[in-house]
């Protein structure tokens, strides 16, 4: 199954992905210098964002290597390339109902810098998840649940171009009023001023990203 975002719902499809998801993430994280080269890594879970305006999918993976080291991986999906970003392209898969899709590490994607900065501020949580109304329209159950540690209503900076570095075990992202440090390795330590927290069956709280407001 896939999804795509809309509203305040992810809605998911019946639908085949060439190549898979984690075929594109096994290739690309071994070029990433946080992830230990894994082979083959196993999906613990996923949850979802949305997309204010239900263009760009916005999905993160919790992955367990065969070392036991648990890895935190947003991914955005796109209908056409980013601009400026073929560097942190993961890869391009086709779509059995959306079409080609571009797959792109969420630290270097405005969106994903929205809509994480939006949850966290605001205190917010996951997308829902649904199915399509031609695949039954059910709703589903997350497999990660997350939570903003900010309050309904706070105001939330605009997000403009954004840069990201890797610095250890993080991701710095530097995404106009806000800097947000997205947890690659989940245990690594976080300051911040307001965090997003994660739990699966079996497996945390562990703080997944930080957001901080810049004056």
């Amino acid at each position: 199954m896939a999804a795509s975002t809309v509203g305040g719902m992810a809605l998911i499809h019946e639908a085949t992905l060439t190549p898979d998801k984690l075929e594109l993430l096994a290739g690309w994280l071994p070029t990433r210098s946080w992830s230990g080269r894994p082979a083959a890594p196993e999906k613990v879970g996923t949850y979802r964002f949305d997309d204010p305006a239900g263009e760009v999918g916005v999905e993160s993976f919790l992955l367990r290597t065969r070392d036991g080291v648990l890895l935190h991986v947003p991914l955005t999906y796109r209908g056409a390339p980013l601009d400026g970003a073929e560097e942190h392209l993961v890869g391009v898969m086709e779509h059995s109902v959306l079409g080609t899709r571009w797959v792109y590490d969420g630290c270097a994607d405005p969106v994903h810098a929205t809509t994480l900065a939006a949850t966290v501020l605001t205190g917010g949580t996951q997308a829902d998840l649904v199915m399509a109304p031609d695949a039954g329209g059910a709703t589903l159950s997350p497999s990660v649940t997350v939570a903003g540690s900010g309050s309904s209503g706070s105001p939330v900076p605009e997000v403009t171009a954004v840069t990201c570095v890797d610095d250890g075990a993080t991701t710095v992202v530097h995404a106009g009023g806000v800097e947000l440090v997205v947890v690659r390795v989940v245990g690594a330590d976080v300051a911040a001023e307001h965090t997003l927290t994660g739990r699966w069956p079996g497996g945390g709280p562990a703080v997944l990203a930080g957001v901080s407001v810049r004056a």
